[in-house]
């Protein structure tokens, strides 16, 4: 199964590592893809496991699994990478299948030698 991420490689090689916990990203491009594959996937746990440890609390795994699972994921698109910094559109049909797009400006920072989803600045 090619990985939802977009990359051209399969699932198992590329962002399932990840979301297994075999191997953890090493760039903020990679995090933002396997995260993408987390919502895909409706995986939570890891959501909130590569979320920043000091917002973590912002979060809720009902809602993350909520907002997952009733979006039909269909597309991410990088915009532009700069180091620390993704743009991002994930393309995704509603649950009334009417096609959306979520644009996000997104911030990553390195602790402890790992990455972890910061913020974003997000386009209506």
């Amino acid at each position: 199964m090619e990985c939802p991420c977009g990359s051209g490689s399969t699932l198992e090689t590329c962002c399932m590592p990840f979301l297994k916990g075999k191997q953890v990203p090493t760039t903020a491009e990679a995090l933002m893809r396997s995260r993408y594959t987390a919502y895909v996937l409706a995986n939570a746990k890891y959501l909130i496991e590569t979320t920043h440890p000091s917002l973590r609390h912002l979060y809720s795994k009902k809602s993350i699994l909520q907002w997952a699972s009733e979006n039909q994921w269909v597309r991410l698109e990088i915009v532009s990478v700069f180091d620390l910094r993704i743009v991002f559109r994930a393309y995704f049909k509603d649950p009334s299948g009417q096609q959306q797009q979520h644009y996000e400006d997104s911030t990553f920072e390195m602790l402890g030698g790992r990455l972890y989803y910061v913020s974003g600045i997000f386009e209506e």
